[in-house]
């Protein structure tokens, strides 16, 4: 019996360049799907890990139509995220430009681990608890205000949150700040963004199950690599030299130059990746849904606040921030309409 070629496509698609590290941990959105209602169009969470779920099969043209199937998804454990502060953003010829910008007043304690913390004010006159609060409120109510005079000039009004992974259980402290915008018209957007300012919004607010999200994450880091492992080239001839695990030839002598689609060594990993039309199958508190097995998630612990289950899998490593926005591209033949789920598996995933 003669050697059976293996065949399958290279790996390292060409459509990501140039292959360098992620700038930050946090996936940055470039663009937001547009929303009529004034709400926030994106959330966030850390990934735990992956189960499976049995459901009911509610797609009306599927072949297993009311029939109980099982499916991988996974699990985002998303405490609610805090609203730091309100900012205004005007278009310019070379992008938008932040024209102001107003704090909450409250601040969580943590923040100051993630950036440098505002200075408290300070009065001439020492005043009661009451008193000292009525001050700070009729300062921020001023510089609300102020700000809002800034609406005509203004294309755009987004919020500044922060998560809170005290509240999770994989034990991290310092939070994750990220920049959501708010759908609907520029004053709508800015009426709700004070509406929430300082309060804590969570993810049954934003999205419901059933609704297809884009999802944004930093992909494992795996370092630097050489061209097999990186885009999985064919080996050279064992008679070649200087080993066989590198590429033929990097091009022509004449002219000397090295084409892009050339594949070389180099970063492998830590990349921002985008996960386009993931269904969302549930969004529940840990204290009413188990998701956790006895002996907790493997490198994870247990969830302990509010989740969601994602069909599939999504970028990242376990503990690392997603991203969750409205779907940019939706699909017409997408059935949202939220499956029955009848058992989520809590198997224990160490054997």
């Amino acid at each position: 019996m003669g050697h059976i070629k293996r065949k399958r496509p290279r790996r390292g698609s060409l459509g990501f360049w140039p292959r360098k590290r992620a700038q930050d941990i946090v996936a940055r959105v470039k663009n937001w799907a547009d929303k009529k209602e004034a709400k926030l169009l994106g959330f966030a969470g850390y990934k735990a890990g992956m189960t499976s779920v049995m459901f009911v099969d509610n797609r009306p043209k599927a072949s297993t139509k009311g029939e109980e199937i099982r499916k991988p998804v996974t699990i985002i454990e998303a405490p609610p995220l805090k609203i730091l502060s309100v900012r205004l953003y005007s278009k310019t010829p070379y992008g938008l430009k932040a024209i102001g910008e107003v704090l909450a007043d409250n601040l969580d304690k943590h923040l100051a681990r993630a950036m440098f913390m505002p200075k408290p004010e300070r009065n001439k006159v020492p005043l009661g608890p009451a008193k000292q609060e009525n001050v700070s409120l009729g300062k921020r109510e001023a510089k609300l205000e102020t700000l809002k005079l800034l609406l005509p000039e203004a294309s755009e009004v987004r919020v500044v949150a922060h998560t809170q992974p005290q509240a999770t259980g994989f034990g991290k402290k310092t939070p994750d700040i990220l920049e959501i915008p708010i759908g609907g018209t520029t004053e709508e957007g800015f009426n709700y963004a004070v509406s929430i300012l300082g309060k804590e919004i969570s993810a049954a607010d934003i999205f419901k199950a059933g609704e297809y999200v884009d999802v944004h994450a930093i992909s494992k880091g795996k370092g630097y690599q050489g061209d097999i492992k990186r885009y999985g080239i064919k080996l050279a001839n064992h008679k070649s030299e200087f080993g066989v695990r590198h590429r033929a030839t990097m091009g022509p002598i004449t002219p000397p130059v090295t084409g892009w689609w050339v594949a070389q060594p180099g970063q492998m990993g830590f990349h921002k990746r985008t996960d386009y039309n993931k269904q969302i199958l549930k969004i529940s508190d840990a204290k009413t849904t188990n998701v956790s097995p006895v002996s907790g998630i493997y490198h994870y612990g247990n969830v302990k606040s509010n989740f969601i289950l994602i069909s599939g899998s999504v970028p990242g490593a376990k503990k690392r921030l997603v991203v969750l926005s409205n779907a940019i591209r939706p699909q017409n033949s997408t059935f949202t309409q939220a499956p029955e789920i009848t058992h989520i598996s809590v198997r224990s995933q160490q054997g």
